[in-house]
């Protein structure tokens, strides 16, 4: 495992490091899922990820979505009192859904993902004949 630094304040406010052992870690970004006639619309947010480091795949019907969230700034920090981490989020998707027509974009951290249903999925209006 690899070993991090983390700077943590002192009572005196200087800055004394603690040594941990820890993999990446990952959270599952916060999304917001919604329902229309020709499909599903996905938001999700992603803070701090640039469009480089957002991976969007779909296979066997899994959508997964991976992001790694970096500081502008350069150099060591000194004080931190928040760190970014990196964002990791897998949706079974349902047959009703046409992966091969999937869409993304992404603007100010967050990520819209268009889903539209298949078209044997979509509903269909019956033309009545009179006869």
């Amino acid at each position: 495992m690899a070993e991090k630094t983390i700077a943590m304040p002192n009572q005196d406010g200087g800055t004394g490091h603690e040594t941990t052992r820890a993999n990446e870690d990952y959270v599952k970004p916060p999304v917001d899922i919604y329902e229309s006639p020709e499909g599903l619309t996905v938001l999700a947010d992603l803070p701090g990820v640039k469009k480089d480091d957002l991976s969007i795949e779909v296979e066997d019907n899994i959508l997964t979505i991976q992001a790694r969230a970096r500081h502008e700034v350069e150099g060591e920090p000194i004080y931190r009192e928040f760190a970014l981490v990196n964002f990791f989020r897998q949706f079974q998707l349902s047959n009703q859904v046409d992966t091969a027509k999937i869409a993304a974009e992404f603007r100010h951290g967050v990520l819209k993902l268009t889903l539209p249903k298949a078209e044997q999925a979509k509903p269909k209006q019956i033309q009545v004949q009179v006869g």
